[in-house]
């Protein structure tokens, strides 16, 4: 059951997916179309999954599931990891890849690999107040408050000197 992303309970939980490059116009279009397809049909043993979704700077697929009215399962979260991977082949990009880090440079997202970043880190191109995108958080609530943060505040803050 798809419903608006931003009417969903703040306990609802997040599954975030970062791209390794921004999407076009046209494929954020493809994306929603399938997203919106997805999600009105995805389920748990058969009950509607509550659920919605919004895409961050062109390259953050979010997506929301108010737990409270029916609690995702193995199967349903094989059937959005499927889902993912298909988009990941659909458009040649990874979403997958935990191992990479998406952090702002300016209005520009920029996205380097955990290797890179830590090198950057010690080269001090990046600060403490260099803003990064934690994809760690579990619900919405987590999302809006600590989704973008400062490197200080995230669990990137290790890789400081």
């Amino acid at each position: 059951m798809l419903v608006d992303f931003n009417t969903l309970p703040e306990e609802s939980r997040v599954w975030i997916y970062q791209a390794n490059r921004s999407f076009t116009e046209q494929e954020l279009e493809e994306i929603q179309s399938k997203l919106d397809t997805f999600i009105e049909n995805w389920t748990a043993h058969g009950s509607d999954l509550q659920s919605g979704y919004i895409i961050k700077y062109k390259r953050f697929i979010i997506i929301a599931l108010n737990q409270k009215l029916n609690a995702a399962t193995g199967c349903s979260i094989d059937a959005s990891v499927h889902f993912i991977q298909q988009l990941e082949k659909d458009y040649n990009v990874d979403l997958m890849d935990k191992m990479n880090v998406s952090y702002k440079q300016g209005e520009f997202v920029a996205y380097k690999t955990l290797t890179d970043f830590k090198k950057m880190a010690k080269q001090k191109a990046v600060s403490k107040n260099t803003i990064v995108f934690n994809n760690l958080v579990n619900n919405i609530a987590e999302f809006k408050e600590n989704w973008e943060v400062p490197v200080s505040e995230s669990w990137h803050s290790r890789f400081l000197n």
